[in-house]
């Protein structure tokens, strides 16, 4: 429900029956580009449901729709499943009893004021779903970890020529580099505050060939590096 928070890009569903399946769908983009998008965001949830629980849940399965040839050891290691390609479906099953696990640190007070915040920033977001620049983050978000974001892509996205979108954007007082450099900027600093990323994975998404083109970028930005940033913000 809350995924248009972040991103109206990406849909998470989730099932109980005989498993509790989660499912993934980015409804926008190319099947052709978003498998990395999707094996990243799979394991991130698996990842986010072991550190809730505070146990290493292990999935009956992992389903993913894209074809690949090789699957690395480590994958299969950490994933501690089968893994089956060329899916009908993006997803991760798991055992039904997982779904009676407590949430470690769970607290009803700020749960209900989580829940409140979410609700208002829900509404606040599709009274905004029309503004130009709120759907060129969207697309930038899921197209940057494809090296895609760019205005050529994105005005095509939108059903726009470069000039119309330009213009579009002028009539809300951005342009399309302030929109991209906000957004990355907005972007590594939630990222960098998840231990887990790897700076070199957080540089992909944000659409950086090399990690110290990340580096020297947020450094401009904050006047810190990536590192010291994560050092004094990492959420425990």
């Amino acid at each position: 429900r809350y995924c248009a928070i972040n991103n109206e890009g990406i849909r998470i569903r989730l099932s109980i029956n005989t498993a509790v399946t989660i499912g993934l769908e980015y409804p926008t983009l190319d099947r052709g580009t978003d498998r990395h998008h999707t094996e990243f965001w799979l394991v991130t949830l698996l990842r986010i449901c072991r550190a809730l629980t505070g146990v290493r849940v292990a999935p009956r399965q992992v389903k993913l729709r894209h074809l690949r040839t090789h699957i690395p050891n480590d994958v299969r290691t950490h994933l501690g499943c089968m893994i089956t390609y060329a899916a009908d479906t993006d997803e991760i099953l798991f055992p039904k009893s997982i779904g009676s696990l407590p949430v470690i640190g769970a607290d009803v007070h700020l749960n209900k004021l989580l829940l409140k915040y979410a609700d208002e920033a829900l509404g606040q977001r599709k009274k905004l779903r029309a503004g130009i620049r709120s759907q060129v983050e969207d697309q930038l978000a899921q197209l940057l970890p494809n090296g895609k974001g760019n205005v050529p892509e994105v005005a095509r996205r939108l059903g726009m020529s470069r000039r119309t979108f330009a213009r579009a954007l002028s009539e809300e007082g951005a342009t399309f580099s302030a929109v991209l450099t906000d957004l990355r900027q907005a972007l590594a600093k939630h990222y960098l505050r998840e231990e887990q990323l790897p700076i070199s994975e957080i540089a992909w998404l944000l659409g950086y060939r090399e990690v110290s083109s990340f580096t020297h970028a947020f450094t401009s930005w904050t006047g810190l590096t990536p590192r010291e940033f994560r050092a004094s913000n990492t959420v425990r």
